[in-house]
């Protein structure tokens, strides 16, 4: 509770509440009858209506009290913040080629299959987790790939929903479909990036620092129409930064196969990332490329590039009061009526009181 600057001043009048409290119970002023005794009077004893004589000056000096507290404008601020985000557009690009079956990654102490690390990890980049802020002013979108690109969300603000786009993800199952086509991935995530600016345009679109795309693969480009360093070159066009991940080990990997009576087991296979064409593409485009063997070594690489690229927000405090003089006042569970209203009642009291109950003759 505050009071208002300029009518402060007005709880002096406080100092007069003694004085009107003594002439009130002056018994000196009030009107008398003269009487030669008053001694058959003194065995009746003391009634109620006697005994809560008092209540009438305390209603009025009540009321005083108020009305001055009125007259000082107390003010309950209600405090709101508005928070301006420059935000950043994030592409994530994610590969889902049949080489994503390797089990060179650990959760929890048990292996698992590099896609469902990469779940666990973007989940933690755009949520927050432990070291992991989250992204929740920025918007974020996800493509897949494999022989194909494919927009599985839509940049946006709704980080639920991505997650679960990617949750539902799946690794390719047939050799027609796990293929790895970087540069259509790339190509696809620069085109509804660029498609912001149209937003931008049409005041649809918050303001945006800048575009990124994070691709993540682990293995080589041999698929897709575009070239992955032709596509490179399109981002930097466009001042979209790359970053690149190479995911798992590079050489052998281990892989989860079904021997002829059923049983599963793990058979080592041949694993190669082209990290020099992930470098360039990162090099023409402003980004990096981070290398990433097991999970551990992941979640670093988006803690750093979560350091690197960061949204500026801008925190507004104002303020919008409610005069108790004249509105009722929310003070935790309790609503406490307008001051002016608790006036005129304690005066519409005491008047009651005074000609009924509490009535002196003469």
């Amino acid at each position: 509770m505050i009071l208002d600057p300029t009518s402060k001043w007005f709880l002096l009048l406080l100092l007069v509440v003694p004085l009107v409290w003594w002439r009130m119970c002056d018994r000196r002023r009030r009107g008398t009858v003269r009487f030669s005794s008053v001694r058959p009077l003194e065995g009746l004893g003391t009634t109620w209506t006697m005994r809560a004589r008092w209540l009438l000056p305390v209603l009025r000096t009540a009321a005083i009290v108020l009305l001055v507290v009125a007259l000082a404008r107390p003010q309950k601020p209600d405090e709101q913040t508005r928070i301006f985000s420059e935000g950043i557009a994030i592409q994530i690009v994610v590969d889902r080629s049949g080489s994503m079956q390797a089990m060179d990654f650990r959760l929890d102490g048990k292996p698992v299959d590099r896609l469902t690390a990469v779940r666990k990890v973007v989940r933690d980049f755009v949520l927050g987790d432990g070291q992991l802020k989250g992204r929740p002013n920025d918007l974020i979108g996800l493509i897949v790939y494999g022989t194909y690109a494919d927009s599985k969300c839509p940049l946006t603000l709704d980080h639920g929903y991505l997650i679960e786009s990617l949750n539902r993800t799946e690794i390719a199952k047939t050799e027609e479909e796990g293929q790895t086509a970087i540069g259509d991935a790339i190509a696809l995530a620069v085109e509804h990036l660029r498609a912001l600016e149209r937003q931008r345009s049409r005041g649809q679109l918050q303001q945006i620092k800048s575009k990124i795309i994070i691709l993540l693969t682990d293995g080589e480009s041999n698929a897709g129409v575009i070239p992955p360093l032709q596509a490179a070159e399109l981002a930097a066009t466009y001042g979209i930064k790359v970053y690149t991940i190479g995911a798992g080990t590079d050489g052998w990997a281990p892989f989860k196969v079904t021997d002829p009576f059923g049983r599963e087991r793990y058979q080592r296979m041949p694993v190669s990332i082209d990290e020099e064409t992930l470098r360039k593409i990162a090099d023409k485009t402003g980004g990096k490329y981070f290398p990433a063997n097991n999970t551990e070594s992941l979640a670093n690489v988006y803690a750093e590039i979560d350091k690197l690229e960061r949204s500026r927000t801008e925190e507004k405090r104002y303020f919008q009061t409610t005069e108790w003089a004249t509105s009722a006042v929310r003070l935790g569970p309790v609503t406490l009526p307008p001051l002016l209203l608790c006036v005129f009642g304690l005066l519409a009291l005491e008047l009651i009181l005074s000609n009924t109950w509490l009535r002196r003759i003469p």
